[in-house]
């Protein structure tokens, strides 16, 4: 009953982020400056402490660390309830010490804010407030029942009241601002990180698909004699056998061109042929093949394609990668989903450089999403209204981040724009009125190189 309760209110599933190595480290150190500050206040400074319950309090936590380091693996992974109860022993043993060293007055209160940062930066929000207020509780029972620190010769230290409500008015907000900063600063780590990973499985699966279909390419080719002279061979044998009794050597020849069907298949199966028919293609057919999986989705998307003065007349023969079909398909995904009727696709080139812009009909971007175009997870989108105007489509941002890394990657300089400006009537507005996504690559970045010959096919790496 009590582990099905902690699970409800600390999220099940959640990823155990905190080793127990990290704590027992971090807890060595702070172990080490506490018996270093105890000695140099007691036997060099003349501070008069409770020596024996100093050393009680620090002898708890290298006890703590000592059944930790045997009890339990070094390469644990804590939950959050362990990591949050590991942590809450730390502040009362920070906090009990402080009680026996003057309270306030000793300038190393202030580490009571680091349970709360390591908080902040790995586990969760309600682990981290609960341990926030925990410690603003500590330090200020500290700050009101302490043993106050004293020379030898019995002078008592002791500081300004007002200087002592501004040190725990101080700890206080160190504690809310930078346990609310750590958070923020874990969470656009974390945020980055899982967008990155999409980014690679997408890439991923784009690159498979690119190696399936010079598979089938490979396969188209490679059966092609074969199939055609069992067919052949079949005919003739129709045709003739009830003549020719001793087509001996057509029979042989069939099994033959079976067996070499058999060990094509085998081959294929083991590793496919990388074709290089797949590896360039023309711009206007690359363009196309991104924006074939929206083609039928009831908005129409117009291509427009041309040379700018002094350039040849011709499409230029770009590289077929993954990276650049998976990110114009995305950008083309996003405008049909914001369009009214139609999307435009316009691609110009000139002899250093090849423009390619995605335009639709629709509302544009928002402004508070124009400046953040490219952040994964920018913004959710719930409603029901929103998600008829994207069917099939559920997404935060992560889209459009992972269309500019890839093609980033591929060396294209990405803007993003509306078609009008947002205080403008409608009626002012011209056709192209949406969202305007223009790339822009140096022609050594794109387009293929050679002359033209592919030369032999060569096996996928596997």
């Amino acid at each position: 009953m009590i582990k099905t309760g902690t699970s409800a209110f600390f999220g099940a599933g959640g990823e155990n982020r905190l080793r127990l190595r990290t704590l027992i480290v971090l807890r060595w150190m702070a172990i080490g400056g506490q018996l270093s500050a105890i000695t140099v206040a007691y036997f060099f400074l003349g501070i008069g402490l409770p020596l024996g319950l100093c050393c009680l309090v620090v002898g708890a936590s290298v006890i703590a660390n000592l059944v930790s380091s045997v009890a339990y693996p070094m390469n644990r992974r804590l939950s959050d309830m362990e990591a949050m109860l590991v942590l809450l022993f730390d502040l009362g043993q920070l906090s009990f010490l402080l009680y026996l060293t003057g309270g306030l007055t000793n300038p190393f209160a202030l580490l009571i804010i680091a349970p709360v940062i390591i908080s902040a930066f790995a586990l969760q929000s309600r682990t981290t407030i609960i341990i926030g207020l925990m410690a603003i509780w500590l330090v200020s029972l500290a700050a009101v029942f302490n043993i106050p620190l004293h020379y030898a010769d019995g002078t008592t230290l002791t500081v300004p009241r007002l200087l002592e409500v501004g040190f725990w008015l101080s700890i206080v907000i160190g504690i809310l601002f930078l346990g609310l900063y750590s958070h923020r600063v874990s969470s656009e780590i974390r945020s980055m990180s899982d967008a990155l990973l999409a980014t690679q499985m997408a890439l991923a699966r784009e690159q498979k698909l690119t190696d399936l279909g010079g598979v089938v390419a490979a396969a188209a080719h490679e059966l092609g004699t074969p199939l055609a002279t069992i067919k052949l061979v079949s005919a003739e044998l129709i045709e003739e056998l009830s003549d020719h009794p001793d087509l001996r050597d057509d029979a042989k020849l069939i099994k033959e061109q079976a067996d070499r069907c058999r060990d094509i298949l085998r081959s294929m199966g083991r590793a496919g042929k990388n074709d290089l028919h797949l590896m360039r293609a023309p711009l206007g057919a690359v363009l196309k093949d991104a924006a074939e999986p929206h083609a039928d989705r009831g908005k129409k998307i117009l291509f427009d394609l041309h040379a700018t003065a002094g350039a040849p007349t011709s499409q230029p023969m770009i590289q077929r990668k993954p990276e650049v079909i998976h990110g114009i398909r995305n950008l083309i995904q996003n405008a049909v989903d914001f369009a009214e009727t139609t999307v435009w696709i316009d691609a110009e080139w000139s002899t250093k450089a090849l423009t390619v812009r995605v335009v639709d009909d629709g509302r544009g971007y928002s402004n508070d999403i124009l400046v953040r175009i490219g952040d994964p997870f920018v913004r959710q989108r719930n409603s029901a209204q929103k998600q008829e105007t994207r069917p099939g489509y559920e997404g935060m941002g992560l889209g459009l981040f992972i269309a500019k890394t890839l093609l980033e990657r591929s060396g294209a300089e990405l803007s993003f724009a509306n078609g009008y400006d947002s205080t403008s009537q409608t009626s002012d507005r011209p056709a192209r009125c949406g969202a305007i996504v223009e790339l822009i690559w140096a022609l050594p970045d794109i387009v293929a190189q050679g002359d033209g010959a592919l030369g032999v096919n060569t096996p996928i790496d596997s």
